[in-house]
């Protein structure tokens, strides 16, 4: 892709930045009651965020959260539900948007652990520090930066998890080399994300806009395990959660500048939401 790193980091910033403000000015207490709906609670662009965004999280999981955690989540996966986090255990979140993943996380490792959140972007920050508030969870802490620069110590956290966020990083190898560095030995890597099984046409990879929307920045299955091997990871799975039709990648392209319906061809079924887990060795 002909962008820089610094092009791609400020396309991803000014998308979810837009997101969060979407819901800060339309709060959706005001609609949705915590529910999160395409009618009125999706703060995305359109159908391809939703074919990927909708019925993620369990009724009884939302109902516990203020309702703009549920309307800000813009993820592919629901990894708090999949990571088996234990009570006392510190979880990091990359790329904590909203604070959904954050404020589950923090319940499920209770007040002897705690929860972190980390996004770039201030207004994902803002809103999510009010999500924090309206839950009154304590062992919650948003910190700014990026997942490539994780600003913890070594050896730090028990879990790392994310939610669709990995794929828009320029420097992959970079974020899983920082995601082992902060683990402690033992510690475990459990991520939603998108992943390739197979060989998607370059003009996709090229599409910004598509790699904001978590598409065209997704690595390919055998290459995602070769990574996270080569950042020293082991015991590594990759198990699909949702795999994604012709017409559905049709919902993910129509907006760009692409043949849609010959590139919608040729990727039907190789696009995936997927559970990456892997762990440091101890």
């Amino acid at each position: 892709m002909g962008a820089s790193n610094e092009e791609l980091k400020e396309t991803v910033r000014r998308r979810y930045a837009g997101a969060a403000l979407r819901v800060i000015n339309q709060p959706a207490t005001s609609c949705c009651g915590g529910q999160q709906t395409t009618a009125c609670c999706d703060t995305s662009a359109g159908s391809a965020e939703r074919v990927i965004t909708s019925n993620l999280y369990a009724d009884s999981d939302k109902a516990t959260l203020p309702a703009e955690a549920v309307a800000a989540s813009l993820g592919c996966g629901n990894p708090t539900a999949l990571a088996e986090l234990k009570p006392g255990e510190i979880v990091l979140d990359l790329g904590s948007g909203g604070g959904i993943d954050v404020l589950l996380s923090a319940r499920r490792v209770g007040p002897t652990g705690k929860a972190y959140g980390l996004d770039m972007t201030d207004e994902m920050l803002a809103l999510a520090r009010e999500n924090q508030r309206k839950a009154g969870l304590g062992n919650v802490e948003f910190l700014k930066g990026e997942i490539e620069n994780i600003p913890l110590p070594d050896n730090s956290v028990d879990v790392i998890v994310s939610n669709c966020v990995i794929n828009l990083s320029g420097d992959k190898d970079r974020v899983l080399a920082e995601a082992f560095r902060v683990l402690k030995p033992g510690g475990r890597f459990a991520v939603s994300d998108i992943v390739v099984r197979g060989e998607i046409p370059q003009e996709i990879r090229r599409d910004m806009e598509l790699w904001a929307g978590c598409v065209a920045g997704a690595l390919e299955e055998s290459e995602y395990r070769a990574k996270l091997a080569a950042a020293g990871f082991e015991h590594i799975e990759v198990e699909p959660t949702r795999v994604y039709t012709a017409e559905q990648a049709g919902s993910f392209l129509k907006d760009s500048a692409l043949d849609v319906a010959e590139i919608a061809r040729l990727v039907d079924g190789k696009f995936m939401s997927a559970f990456v887990r892997a762990r440091k060795p101890q």
